[in-house]
């Protein structure tokens, strides 16, 4: 796992403090406080396995006696049916601790198993499957975790990490040129200068103001054939968004193109669906 525990332990708090108030009110009612059971995760689906270590840090967050056991590691495929692993305590720290657990694993599974999808549609192409800043407000360092795991690589983390000029930057500085001069005087030396451009037009502008990556946004597979023709004897990447899915990702990748970044990968996947069955 590749987070920092206190970070970890700060969203892992959260999500139990909204979701046990003042307590587990049916828990505490129906199940003896020395009752020990045992109980499987299951995969209800074919998935790929990410966020497995947040379940485990979730269940001793809630008590330290509980003790989980996987069968598998992060980014393996896992078949409908296979028992992913193993969960064993005092019966009510494991109840109270269920939902919290599934919640993190079940949608940190289901972007890992996205972004497999994505990347085996292009797997021979040699094109970079990247995330976006399109992530859960307060989750991003677990979901762009899970995209890793599931064999993407990260974009940028965050605003501060990258320069990335986009529509409103350029529109705000008064041009391509401009905002890229400015950018330029206002970063280090070893920053890669980013410009998003949607024509071929802005392609053009966006190569003669220097830009070491340029991201071309919603064009068509045709109008991405051309700007990769015309950046052939230079040194610029180039990275394709917008309007991606499944169903045309080897399109684009086929084009040439260094990157394509999915939105989708964090902002609508589907959590897969694991359950944790009981026994005594």
């Amino acid at each position: 796992m590749e987070i920092a525990s206190e970070e970890l332990d700060r969203i892992i708090s959260g999500a139990l403090d909204e979701d046990r108030g003042i307590g587990d009110l049916t828990t505490e009612c129906t199940v003896a406080a020395d009752l020990v059971a045992a109980g499987d995760l299951l995969a209800k689906e074919d998935l790929v396995l990410a966020g497995w270590q947040v379940l485990v840090r979730t269940f001793q967050r809630v008590c330290s006696q509980v003790a989980v056991e996987t069968l598998f590691v992060e980014g393996e495929w896992i078949p409908r049916g296979k028992v992913i692993g193993m969960v064993r305590g005092p019966a009510a720290k494991i109840l109270t601790g269920e939902r919290v657990a599934l919640n993190f694993l079940q949608r940190l599974s289901g972007i890992a198993t996205l972004t497999r999808k994505y990347v085996d549609a292009v797997a021979d192409t040699g094109v970079i499957v990247l995330d976006t800043r399109k992530t859960t407000p307060g989750l991003r360092i677990l979901e762009k975790y899970a995209v890793r795991a599931g064999g993407g690589r990260n974009h940028r983390f965050g605003l501060y990490d990258g320069v990335l000029i986009k529509e409103n930057h350029i529109i705000a500085a008064g041009g391509i040129q401009e905002a890229a001069r400015r950018a330029r005087q206002g970063v280090d030396h070893l920053k890669r200068i980013e410009i998003e451009v949607t024509s071929l037009a802005e392609f053009g502008q966006a190569m003669d103001a220097g830009a070491e990556v340029i991201l071309l946004d919603n064009m068509t597979v045709e109008q991405v054939n051309e700007a990769v023709r015309r950046a052939a004897h230079s040194r610029v990447l180039l990275e394709v968004s917008g309007g991606i899915q499944l169903s045309n990702i080897r399109d684009y990748a086929q084009t040439g193109v260094h990157f394509i970044s999915v939105g989708a990968l964090t902002h609508s996947p589907k959590a897969v669906d694991i359950s944790l069955e009981l026994h005594l």
